[in-house]
């Protein structure tokens, strides 16, 4: 298992940025690496010992996964833990920079694929997020 840290600036208020991160309607509109996925549903229960359950699965319908994990630690528009069903640990903290708002995700890897996809993947997943937040 290896430990990644991913990064991200975000040009919008640390209010928007977590309200994105957060809302299940705004989790299904960034939350897939590629176009040819999609993210159709997303339950979100935002609290310590809270669970949450994303959807992500090809848009042709060919294979799917759910992503879920239960929630460790909330500090309100600065940081979320939680544990993945496979015991993984992940952390995500927010953090203002002037008219930036910085966001940066550290998690531990899978044995399943490479080191190098699972980077690749999660970077995908949080660019999404920062054009969705940045575009609307």
């Amino acid at each position: 298992m290896e430990i990644i840290t991913l990064q991200s600036n975000i040009n919008n208020t640390i209010e928007k940025v977590w309200e994105y991160w957060t809302q299940s309607h705004h989790i299904t509109q960034w939350n897939f690496a590629i176009p040819e996925w999609h993210c159709p549903k997303a339950v979100n229960n935002l609290k310590e010992e809270g669970n949450f359950s994303y959807r992500m699965e090809a848009r042709d319908g060919s294979m799917g996964f759910d992503y879920a994990g239960t929630y460790t630690k909330i500090i309100s528009k600065s940081r979320i833990e939680y544990a993945l069903e496979d015991g993984r640990e992940v952390s995500i903290t927010f953090k203002k920079e002037g008219n930036i708002t910085e966001v940066t995700q550290v998690f531990e890897t899978e044995d399943s694929n490479p080191v190098k996809m699972q980077r690749q993947g999660w970077q995908a997943i949080l660019d999404n997020f920062k054009k969705y937040v940045e575009s609307n």
